[in-house]
């Protein structure tokens, strides 16, 4: 099994989702964060005064797949989250050894 862990815009995550969601993908975690990658950030203009933001709003959805449907999920995303311009999100995948559904106790592939 493998763990996808995908950083991405905000407004691209009903699209992410409805992607995962066809394939099959039975849940995820989804947190709101802040950070920032080779775009250092941005300044704004509020009410006539400039100011930076050092740290950009995203989206993380964390997802838990068989190793046979890893490429097909990851896939999913890229062509769901991209847009084209920088900020974009990243991907990064995680072997997972072991799943237990904590309510029927449950281990494996059983237990996602």
């Amino acid at each position: 099994m493998k763990k996808i862990d995908c950083v991405i815009k905000p407004f691209k995550l009903e699209d992410v989702r409805e992607k995962l969601l066809s394939l099959g993908v039975s849940g995820m975690t989804v947190s709101e964060v802040k950070g920032f990658g080779r775009q250092q950030g941005h300044k704004e203009l509020y009410r006539g005064a400039e100011y930076e933001v050092n740290f950009v709003p995203k989206v993380r959805l964390e997802v838990v797949v068989q190793d046979e449907m890893l490429d097909q999920a990851v896939e999913a995303v890229v062509e769901a989250a991209k847009t084209g311009e920088i900020g974009d999100g990243k991907i990064f995948i995680f072997r997972v050894e072991e799943v237990v559904r904590i309510r029927t106790g449950e281990r494996g592939p059983a237990a996602l």
